[in-house]
């Protein structure tokens, strides 16, 4: 399976717009006493190229936002749009090809098999893919030269830094060459030097390469380095602010 067989034939009846969108997304756990409505009537849109920060305290629905965008779950009512097609009208085999070939997934515990170096963890989605061993090694070897890792391919997580490891995981999310990068948390196990390493790194993808992120954090000065940033609360979007500059740590 690539992306030029049924992936891009899942996505060939796109209509122009925004890469990603919610209209009047809700999605509810339990019923009658012990509902709880995670996400309520939420509209939103997100551009190709765009770098989006989320935030808001716990339970106000970031989170479920992220595994909807994740196709990681459903919304209860409304409308998820990937490339203008409506996810919920996809079967679990196209939900799990979407995954594969168009989202990144980056996480704040760095997720990596202890067992495998560098460059394995990297082959591995690849081989999802059913990419020869070849050019699966190769395409590898490229994503850990992208985030300055090139000779670490032959470490495993344990004989790698913090930062280092969430670096593999970033070169992970992006060795598929996806659409959107989803990124939970991605500095929160990291100390500050190292935060602000990997952002300067998702800055840079984004920049260079006009990958689209989408950024989970609880921290101010690590949402500020997004173009735009939404809070959320009580499962809405209570604020939408523009950064016109960047931060101060940013390079």
């Amino acid at each position: 399976m690539s992306k030029q067989g049924s992936a891009s034939a899942l996505m060939a009846e796109q209509s122009p717009g925004p890469l990603v969108a919610f209209e009047n997304v809700s999605k509810i756990y339990g019923k009658g006493d012990a509902e709880v409505r995670a996400l309520n009537g939420v509209n939103l849109q997100i551009n190709a190229g765009e770098f989006v920060a989320v935030m808001g305290p716990s339970g106000s629905g970031k989170s479920t936002a992220m595994n909807i965008l994740g196709c990681l779950d459903k919304p209860t009512s409304g409308r998820y749009l990937f490339k203008g097609v409506d996810v919920g009208g996809l079967a679990s085999d196209q939900l799990a090809m979407l995954r594969r070939h168009f989202l990144g997934f980056v996480f704040q515990g760095f997720n990596l098999l202890a067992r495998t170096t560098a460059l394995e963890n990297l082959e591995l989605p690849l081989i999802y893919q059913r990419i020869e061993k070849a050019r699966r090694r190769a395409m590898a070897l490229e994503a850990l030269e992208t985030v300055g890792l090139a000779d670490r391919a032959d470490h495993t997580p344990a004989e790698l830094s913090g930062g280092q490891q969430q670096r593999v995981a970033i070169a992970r999310a992006i060795v598929t060459k996806p659409s959107l990068l989803l990124a939970d948390e991605p500095t929160g196990n990291l100390d500050s030097a190292r935060s602000h390493e990997i952002m300067q790194l998702l800055t840079r993808l984004n920049r260079e390469r006009g990958l689209t992120v989408v950024l989970v954090t609880h921290e101010d000065d690590i949402a500020a380095y997004a173009g735009r940033r939404l809070d959320f609360r009580d499962g809405r979007i209570v604020r939408e602010t523009r950064n016109t500059g960047k931060p101060s740590h940013a390079q």
